[in-house]
């Protein structure tokens, strides 16, 4: 094998190598992103969630469920597939519009892939019509 085939081989499997490689890391759970709203920030009002559906609060990096008359739930906002905010709250799921993901607006557990790893939950409280973080 001459000098100039080996070096075209050589850089063919490492090209090769680079590409498995980089593909490794595809879909492996991201650690969820802290929020950007300070603890006891009010992020909606009780009457603003809809009773099986939610609001999503951009600015806090949070999505505010309300699954049943009187239970409110709270998880990121940013979907553990590549990180795209999710986009809606219908039909009984939290939505990523990035690639078609879906979670459960009960527990943030994946509905629909292609995310594997559920929403993480955030803590909140609910206090007279008030919801804050924290």
């Amino acid at each position: 094998m001459d000098e100039a085939s080996r070096r075209t081989v050589l850089a063919a499997g490492a090209a090769a190598v680079a590409a498995v490689s980089g593909c490794s890391t595809y879909g492996e759970p991201q650690n969820a992103p802290a929020t950007s709203a300070p603890a006891n920030a009010v992020l909606a009002k009780t009457a603003d969630v809809p009773v099986g559906g939610g609001v999503i609060v951009g600015d806090a990096q949070v999505v505010v469920t309300q699954p049943t008359a009187g239970t409110f739930k709270a998880f990121t906002s940013v979907c553990t597939h590549q990180r795209c905010q999710v986009a809606s709250v219908e039909g009984g799921t939290i939505n990523c519009t990035c690639h078609g993901s879906k979670f459960d607006i009960t527990d943030g557990s994946v509905v629909k892939d292609p995310a594997q790893q559920p929403l993480a939950p955030q803590r909140i409280t609910v206090t007279g019509d008030s919801i804050r973080l924290g």
